[in-house]
């Protein structure tokens, strides 16, 4: 695993196409980087997937976990169910939901026709596209998430609860100061991981909407992709993936030091 590190850092101070000799070239990439409008725009669009994907998934398998925690009939099967689309082929995912998203047959327009809406051209939208991404994206990963907040919930000691109840708390005081707070470090863990995914994100978009249109839906990993494989401009691709191996860095080094004042051990 070393050894391509530190290949990559090589390579990103080089000119290289795959064919011709390398080139040195400094800071060059980097400087590449900075000035380059296309390395701006996926950014933002990395951070707007990041914002839409990870706050609105990560609630819902919480308060889904909550829901799968009580003893209701047949609760194993629904669990199952919400997991399911987790061992589900990415790829697969995306060719499915390229169908549901269909302007003209597709399940969605369908459903808001029967509501007199006319439906937008999903994928083919500048401005519908990346959250149609960000839909599948948080209905993919929902299952994950859901069972590593049921482990965290089932590990809290039910005595905690019964006492509260003693005391004459509330469902959402018995929310509030018990499972919130216990639950604190599996939070963390989801978050981190979930960030961490989303800006690794490639294979769901690159499958659904190659980036496009506009380079509306295009991400850095999937803008690494191209200069590398597409473009064959591996210095340039190596640099950006430095530059991505920093942020996610740097944004999770963010997330531990402020999950001192939130977190309960």
């Amino acid at each position: 695993m070393l050894f391509p590190m530190v290949a990559s850092f090589g390579l990103s101070f080089v000119k290289w196409d795959l064919l011709t000799p390398m080139q040195w070239y400094g800071l060059g990439n980097y400087r590449e980087l900075v000035a380059d409008p296309t390395f701006r725009k996926v950014l933002w669009n990395t951070i707007y997937y990041t914002i839409g994907s990870v706050p609105i998934g990560i609630i819902i398998a919480f308060f889904l976990a909550l829901a799968l925690n009580q003893n209701i009939p047949l609760v194993k099967l629904y669990r199952g169910i919400y997991f399911l689309p987790v061992i589900t082929s990415m790829v697969a995912v995306g060719i499915v939901w390229q169908w549901i998203y269909n302007p003209e047959f597709g399940l969605v327009n369908y459903l808001l026709g029967l509501a007199g809406i006319q439906g937008p051209t999903w994928l083919s939208s500048v401005k519908w596209a990346m959250p149609a991404v960000i839909l599948v994206s948080i209905w993919k990963g929902l299952g994950f998430n859901m069972v590593l907040f049921l482990a965290g919930l089932q590990g809290i000691p039910e005595v905690y609860y019964e006492a509260a109840e003693i005391d004459g708390a509330s469902w959402l005081t018995k929310m509030w100061y018990i499972t919130i707070p216990l639950l604190s470090p599996t939070t963390l863990f989801v978050v981190i991981m979930s960030v961490i995914g989303s800006f690794q994100a490639f294979d769901l978009i690159y499958v659904m909407t190659r980036g496009g249109p506009a380079r509306s839906t295009s991400v850095l990993v999937h803008y690494l992709y191209q200069c590398a494989f597409e473009y064959f401009k591996m210095g340039y691709a190596s640099a950006m993936a430095y530059i991505l191996f920093f942020l996610v860095f740097a944004v999770t080094l963010i997330q531990l030091r402020g999950s001192k004042n939130w977190v309960v051990y």
